[in-house]
This record gives C-alpha cells, structure tokens and sequence, in this order.
C-alpha cells in the first residue's frame, strides 16, 4: 500500500501543477476545471489505511536529481507533471490489480484522460 500512496500523490501533484498553471498563468477556465474534477477522481477507498503506510522519511529516493531540478519553460514544466501523472496512474492501475479490478480500470481510464488532457492543452497553449 506504500506504492498507492506516493503514487497517488504524484498523480495528484502532477495534476495540480497542470491545473494551476493554467488557472493562474493562462486564466484557462475550461482545461483548468477538467483537471481539478479529474485530480478529486484520484482516490480509493481506505485512504487512512494507506496513509499509514507513509514513510516519506526512509525513502531511498527521495532526493531530486539533476534532470527534476531544470526547467526551461512553462511548457517543460506541463510535459514533466504531464508524465509524473501519466506514470503514476499506470503504477496505480497494475498494483491496485491485485487488490481490485474495477480500482485498477478507473485509473487506467484516469491515464487515457491524461494523454488526450496533454494533447489538447499542449496544442491549443503552446501552438500558435
């Protein structure tokens, strides 16, 4: 359960990044309110028990490496969130299989949703 944890997090912090991007640096209403309604999707049940399996102190990995520490623009800085997210939800769907089916679908179609999310956004923020 320690995987679901930080990999709900991450999913739920790549998400936010997104989404407040393009709340407060684009005024984009439209990508922003999708992103906030998919990140409250990201949830299961038995969230106190999970969280008790945090150990954020002991994590072996915890420290960021060169490549986590640049970014060039805002439109690194969506791809980077926008594949932290697109992972997550995969870890999410393959692990929560062997706790529950119908968990691990809902996450899988959370990861569709993330890469038709990037396409959209990237082209319509980023193209001109």
């Amino acid at each position: 359960m320690r995987i679901v944890d930080a990999n709900l997090n991450r999913l739920r912090e790549g998400i936010r990044v997104i989404e407040d991007i393009l709340r407060y640096g684009f005024n984009h209403k439209n990508f922003a309110l999708t992103l906030k309604n998919l990140r409250h999707q990201c949830r299961i049940a038995n969230s106190i028990e999970i969280l008790n399996t945090r150990d954020s102190i002991k994590d072996v990995l915890k420290t960021s490496t060169k490549d986590e520490q640049k970014r060039e623009n805002l439109e690194n800085i969506f791809i980077a969130n926008f594949k932290r997210a697109q992972e997550s939800a995969r870890v999410l769907e393959e692990i929560l299989k062997l706790r529950s089916l119908q968990e691990s679908e809902h996450f899988k179609s959370i990861r569709y949703t993330l890469y038709a999310l990037e396409k959209d956004i990237l082209t319509t923020i980023f193209t001109k």
